[in-house]
């Protein structure tokens, strides 16, 4: 690995959102070990995911991306990273059988330690320490101490993630991820969740559907595992490019820290750092588009990180507001599509939806989110375009921390169990209440039916 070369170009460039070590030296040698690590992934494993994004750019299939806003330490155990990935599981199944198309599942999860923030530092009762800006940064305590970066907690990232990704590659091929006992879960929410029990019809035709097939004495390996991907924004620059290889059989660069990484809404600057970097590797790439992306932004960015105009290489995630996606979204999608490029569009309905409740939490109301879930819906209908995903943040845990949902939370709900490290998430119930709630859109909408 050769740390000063192309993956490296971006060390010429303004770098947004990289916090302030006290001691560059110590960072230089955690990069170094960094370095000498193996890979999280596999290049061949990003090849196959860029390949199901081309599906997805080209209307045939649907991309499921969420979990943690950003992942803390002190949550890898076996039973936090099963019921995120029960949760995914879950909705992936209702959107198949919905949708009729394949649903790529994508977690936030094995690298999502690192968050922006709106400012550098934090003040409390006339104290000003750096913001917290994830555990592989420094620590949420308001603490002198805590809130100093240490570069050695990038090592701990690797090492959380690295148990993550065993964790979830032995929980989709070992049996957990099983097709019918997915289904029995999605049973049991129907059959116990006030909001579940408007689903049944649908759950009833996926359980008429799987006792068909298994009459036919059809019971093919699919079902016993589950293909699932790690993504995460690709954050802190250090981290990245010292676990970017060159693969053996192309002689390309690939960011091993994960499957996809994304760019930010705050770190898309076409002269940064960030998309410099993510233009030099080989992973399907990701790129976070706000209310004020112009079609202009949109068409620098294809030609800088996708000038081949290659199908499942580049992901434009749009984070505009319930409020805003009606009016901002047919514009972009309109020019990019003129242009020719097959890009994956996707919602990420949270990030434009917070609000701070008078409590002082940082929360997103259930319906805002489903709003701009179907006003994304709406401009590619209206376009005859293809609404290729949802990107959302969800734990499998029953917090408290979103309201509203078929089992409403109300705001002053909130202080029950309200556990992120950063942004508000959708609990169990809420997320497979958006499921089921896509799955009739994708129906209605883009299946016809």
């Amino acid at each position: 690995m050769n740390l000063h070369g192309p993956s490296r170009s971006w060390q010429s460039l303004p770098a947004a959102q990289q916090p302030e070590y006290p001691d560059p030296q110590a960072l230089r040698e955690v990069v170094a070990d960094l370095a000498s690590y193996p890979p999280l992934v596999f290049a061949g494993e990003a090849d196959q995911l860029r390949t199901r994004m081309a599906a997805v750019a080209r209307g045939e299939a649907f991309l499921l991306q969420g979990g943690d806003c950003a992942e803390a330490f002190d949550a890898v155990s076996a039973d936090q990273i099963r019921d995120k990935l029960k949760t995914l599981l879950q909705m992936g199944v209702v959107l198949t059988y919905a949708a009729s198309v394949p649903v790529v599942k994508v977690g936030r999860i094995a690298g999502q330690y690192s968050k922006p923030r709106s400012s550098p530092t934090e003040t409390r009762d006339g104290v000003t320490l750096p913001s917290y800006r994830g555990d592989s940064v420094n620590g949420q305590a308001f603490t002198e101490a805590a809130r100093m970066p240490d570069p050695q907690r990038l090592k701990r990232m690797y090492h959380a993630s690295a148990s993550t990704l065993n964790l979830v590659r032995a929980f989709t091929t070992g049996g957990y991820a099983d097709l019918h006992q997915v289904h029995a879960w999605n049973q049991d929410f129907v059959k116990s969740s006030p909001s579940g029990r408007r689903y049944e019809a649908l759950a009833r035709e996926i359980d008429n559907a799987l006792n068909f097939m298994q009459a036919c004495g059809a019971d093919p390996e699919e079902f016993r595992t589950v293909e699932f991907f790690s993504s995460h924004e690709a954050l802190l620059l250090d981290y990245e490019s010292a676990l970017t290889r060159v693969d053996s059989r192309t002689g390309r660069l690939y960011d091993v820290s994960a499957h996809m990484v994304w760019i930010g809404e705050r770190t898309r600057q076409l002269g940064g750092a960030h998309v410099e970097f993510a233009s030099k590797i080989r992973n399907p790439i990701g790129v976070k588009l706000g209310p004020t992306t112009t079609p202009d932004d949109a068409l620098a960015l294809l030609d800088r990180l996708d000038p081949d105009r290659e199908p499942g290489r580049l992901t434009f995630v749009v984070r505009m507001g319930a409020d805003k996606v009606r009016d901002k979204l047919p514009e972009l999608v309109e020019k990019v599509t003129a242009s020719g490029a097959v890009v994956a569009w996707v919602t990420d309905p949270m990030h434009g939806n917070t609000f701070e409740a008078a409590s002082g939490h940082k929360t997103r109301r259930f319906d805002d989110v489903l709003d701009e879930v179907k006003g994304f819906f709406e401009v590619h209908k209206e376009l005859g375009t293809h609404p290729g995903g949802i990107h959302v943040e969800l734990t499998g845990d029953d917090v408290t921390e979103c309201v509203g949902g078929g089992d409403e939370i109300l705001v002053d709900d909130l202080h029950h169990r309200y556990e992120t490290a950063c942004d508000p998430r959708l609990n169990r119930s809420q997320s497979l209440d958006l499921a089921f709630l896509v799955a009739q859109m994708y129906r209605e909408q883009v299946r016809g039916f």
